[in-house]
């Protein structure tokens, strides 16, 4: 028995698999195959019906167009979230590394037939399109239209945009597949551990476990250095050519323009974190006095203050706290959770070739999101089952809005993440 299927067996966690029959019933469902080929058909008829038509769209016209495109994107969706989330449990199976690639190609192919809307869209002159997106029609889609037209000063012309769309099932997506890749198959140490059983050492209460598992995360990443700098440099170089090419002001604009943020209110909110870095070092300060060390190494940030449990939590006990502490501040958010636990949309064990991590995958309306953790069962480990499910409660509850519309920009995403991982917190706290 490994040291890591012992951690799942003692916590519980071994069971505690997702799944993916709502989605697929797996990598050979025919129905993959045929989704497939409609999509590509689909795009293709789009593009046949509508190419050079959008400024000439009534509104009942446009919204047709938009739902055929939605209903596109849904199918894509389904078919990407199946492929991802297969992928993502099992980074060395090359069949399941092959079929995320297929759909990667899928969407890229998809993309060049039906790019044309939104570059015909975001053509349209500023008092035409205000007439359209004030009509009753457009209503259930206003601000889904309303948000492409912000794009408009950094689009391309229509060939460039298909080459750039046409590239990407070789560019970033793919860099970041290989990272994804090389860090699901590292072992670290003299015990041949994974990543995440490492990191869970950085929060132990013995300095000296902390120290060793420092080093040994230290020394596994410095024997791949060639190949994760590779990686990261060629990330950055992608993104710089495209900033460059789409003019964007600053490293960031593009973020903050999907996050549907003003470039301002970010580097306001920079400026006050950068001016109060006295906080910081006085949080610092204390927490070296409270763990009783002549100074603090990078090893000890995580460290737990000596009054904090040290026993494993198991995955009862988790659901348990988590649950209860999502009902105390509303019975529907602890029942949507549940949810989560009793019909298999959670990922829990460590294992080989699992990404490491936590993440809530969003789907489409008509199917659930899912959960990924890795469970160590130390006191991070509840608080992160927490703040996914707040990504999944929040996922569950936009379904309604479409799946245009349910597409949330980062910093609303985060807020209800973070308010479920602070509710658990307020009850731990209570125990202690």
């Amino acid at each position: 028995m490994t040291d890591t299927t012992k951690l799942n067996d003692t916590l519980g966690t071994t069971e505690v698999l997702w799944n993916l029959a709502d989605l697929y019933s797996g990598t050979d469902d025919l129905q993959i195959k045929s989704d497939i080929e409609w999509c590509e058909a689909e795009a293709t008829n789009i593009k046949t019906d509508s190419y050079g038509k959008v400024a000439e769209l009534s509104a009942n016209a446009l919204l047709s167009l938009v739902k055929r495109l939605e209903t596109l994107d849904c199918t894509l969706t389904r078919l990407g979230t199946f492929s991802f989330l297969n992928f993502t449990t099992q980074m060395g199976n090359a069949e399941a590394g092959a079929l995320d690639q297929r759909i990667h190609e899928l969407y890229s192919k998809c993309g060049t037939e039906t790019v044309f809307f939104e570059l015909e869209w975001n053509q349209v002159g500023d008092q035409q399109a205000q007439a359209l997106l004030d009509s009753p029609q457009i209503v259930p889609y206003r601000h889904y239209l309303e948000a492409l037209r912000r794009y408009r000063p950094h689009q391309l012309t229509e060939p460039e945009e298909k080459i750039l769309l046409e590239k990407e099932v070789v560019g970033r997506n793919s860099w970041t597949t290989l990272f994804n890749k090389v860090l699901s198959e590292l072992k670290f140490g003299k015990n041949n551990r994974s990543e995440e059983e490492v990191l869970t050492d950085l929060y132990h209460a013995d300095r000296d476990v902390r120290q060793t598992a420092a080093t040994e995360m230290t020394e596994g990443l410095r024997e791949n250095n060639h190949i994760l700098t590779h990686i990261f440099n060629t990330l950055a170089a992608d993104k710089m050519i495209t900033d460059r090419l789409r003019k964007h002001s600053s490293w960031v604009s593009s973020m903050n323009l999907h996050n549907e943020l003003q470039d301002k209110t970010v580097e306001t909110l920079i400026d006050s974190v950068t001016s109060r870095y006295d906080l910081v070092n006085r949080y610092y300060h204390v927490k070296q006095q409270l763990l009783g060390v002549e100074g603090l190494e990078d090893f000890d940030r995580y460290a737990p203050l000596p009054s904090l449990p040290t026993k494993k939590i198991d995955w009862p006990s988790c659901k348990e706290t988590v649950l209860s502490s999502f009902a105390a501040f509303s019975p529907q958010m602890a029942e949507i959770a549940e949810m989560f636990f009793s019909r298999n949309w959670i990922h829990a064990p460590v294992g080989t070739g699992k990404r490491g991590g936590a993440f809530a995958h969003p789907c489409v309306p008509e199917i659930h999101p899912y959960v990924l953790v890795n469970y160590t069962g130390n006191l991070r480990d509840v608080s992160t089952v927490a703040h996914e499910l707040g990504h999944g409660i929040h996922q569950v509850l936009a379904a309604d809005q479409g799946h245009f519309n349910s597409d949330t920009p980062l910093p609303l995403a985060e807020t209800a993440s973070v308010f479920a991982e602070r509710l658990v917190f307020n009850s731990q706290l209570e125990l202690l």
